[in-house]
């Protein structure tokens, strides 16, 4: 089974991001917008069973906690993707952290874990640099609270899908 760890924002943040994404993501079909917390992973069944103990540990001492979106930014020039930032990550790298050791540990991650919910990707420089423009006109100023991620896992069709919601309740 492949699975992965996000947050769902609220529906605002949502309208807004799949106001962009139904444009500018070609993966728009296959998740709604979400801030990752572990990529996907290919899992059997006894290390689904052992994970989600460890999120359940995780999430029972972990209490909910408030985000700010308040710019666009971009992974330019290392990826073409443009996405929703957040004021003050540091709670969220601190449950990605938390959550991500034992089974759900990366092996050597590409890059540096920046939460954010994804708006374009994929894109020519050019298409950058022009929806850069574009949103910039826009208001960024979205507040959401967090109080439960959700696991979920990977369809036939490439989909992803919920398998299971734990509650922050630290």
């Amino acid at each position: 089974m492949h699975i992965g760890l996000v947050i769902f924002p609220s529906r605002a943040v949502q309208d807004f991001a799949n106001s962009w994404r139904k444009r500018l993501d070609p993966r728009y079909s296959a998740i709604q917008p979400h801030l990752t917390l572990r990529p996907g992973l290919e899992v059997d069944e006894v290390e689904l069973s052992m994970i989600t103990a460890h999120i359940e540990s995780v999430t029972a001492t972990y209490a909910p906690f408030t985000i700010h979106y308040d710019r666009t930014s971009t992974f330019y020039p290392v990826t073409n993707v443009i996405y929703l930032a957040l004021e003050n990550p540091q709670p969220v790298i601190t449950l990605q952290e938390r959550l991500c050791s034992g089974l759900l540990e990366e092996d050597g991650p590409a890059y540096v874990y920046t939460p954010h919910v994804t708006l374009g990707q994929e894109l020519s420089s050019d298409e950058l640099h022009d929806v850069r423009a574009s949103i910039s006109q826009e208001t960024i100023d979205f507040t959401d609270r967090v109080d439960r991620i959700h696991l979920l896992y990977q369809t036939a069709n490439g989909s992803w899908t919920a398998y299971q919601s734990f509650l922050l309740q630290g």
